[in-house]
């Protein structure tokens, strides 16, 4: 069984944009943008819509559940995941997997969020098997 490790992640980067992503993740909920014009959400995070060009958008907790949609397995020295999981919701996003046996996982595997911080105590999301 190869275990995956914990893993140092860098300080995000702020962007006034995106505060309330950073907000919700302190509070322990993912972020995504929902635009009222076209009715569908997007992720990374922005206040134009990349469907429909609108900035008719808003904020929407989501629900933290997901499918791993595709993975790569790193073996270094501290072996780890990283991946696309896409979200109940509807959309993907880049992502580490956690506290798995990185042998079992698979394509299609549900997974749910939780978090881990960075180097200056900002909660990132991560995914772990569900």
């Amino acid at each position: 069984m190869l275990k995956s490790h914990n893993r140092e992640y860098a300080a995000p980067t702020r962007n006034p944009e995106i505060v309330p992503f950073w907000e919700g993740a302190k509070a322990g909920r993912l972020m995504i943008k929902h635009c009222n014009a076209c009715g569908k959400p997007h992720y990374y995070p922005r206040t134009i819509c990349p469907r429909c060009n609108s900035d008719d958008t808003v904020w929407q907790a989501a629900s933290g559940k997901a499918t791993i949609y595709t993975f790569s397995v790193m073996r270094s020295k501290e072996p780890y995941a990283i991946g696309f999981v896409t979200l109940e919701e509807g959309v993907t996003l880049m992502t580490n997997i956690v506290d798995c046996d990185l042998d079992a996982l698979r394509i299609g595997q549900k997974v749910e969020l939780c978090w881990q911080d960075s180097v200056d105590g900002t909660p990132m999301p991560v995914f772990k098997p569900a």
